[in-house]
């Protein structure tokens, strides 16, 4: 890998991790649509470093979810479940976005956030197990106020 990406990656795991937060708190404030599309950016980042860490980068969200299946969840590097996550959160947040007939559930919502919290503390994982990632303490995923 890249020495240069190194620092690239934890700024990008921090981003994700950022996106992670708003989803959550746009789901409190009752903001579905806007909660599964940052729910799908904090997957973007964490899927965008684990393949910048093999020295990949794209320039589209549909080169992202090509190329995540094919050097990774192909290879089995990443279970499947994660591609089919990432790959229905990218349709989920386009819908959301711009298909104004189309309605989330506040627990469709929640879904998505619960799989991107898992989706970023695997990439982590990968990252730590394959590359040697150390990432401060500070950045650890942060439970939710009571």
């Amino acid at each position: 890998m890249d020495p240069k990406n190194s620092d690239l990656i934890i700024v990008q795991i921090e981003k994700g991790k950022e996106k992670l937060g708003a989803a959550k708190a746009l789901l409190r404030e009752g903001f579905i649509d806007d909660a599964i599309s940052r729910a799908y950016y904090c997957m973007f980042h964490a899927a965008s470093d684990v393949l910048l860490a093999d020295g990949i980068t794209v320039d589209s969200h549909s080169a992202l979810k090509t190329m995540f299946g094919l050097r990774l969840i192909k290879t089995e590097k990443i279970d499947q479940k994660y591609g089919r996550w990432l790959n229905r959160l990218k349709d989920d947040r386009e819908n959301g976005d711009y298909d104004i007939f189309t309605s989330f559930k506040h627990e469709d919502a929640q879904e998505s956030i619960n799989e991107a919290e898992d989706f970023i503390k695997e990439m982590e994982r990968y990252l730590i197990q394959n590359y040697g990632f150390e990432f401060p303490l500070n950045q650890k995923l942060k439970k939710d106020p009571p």
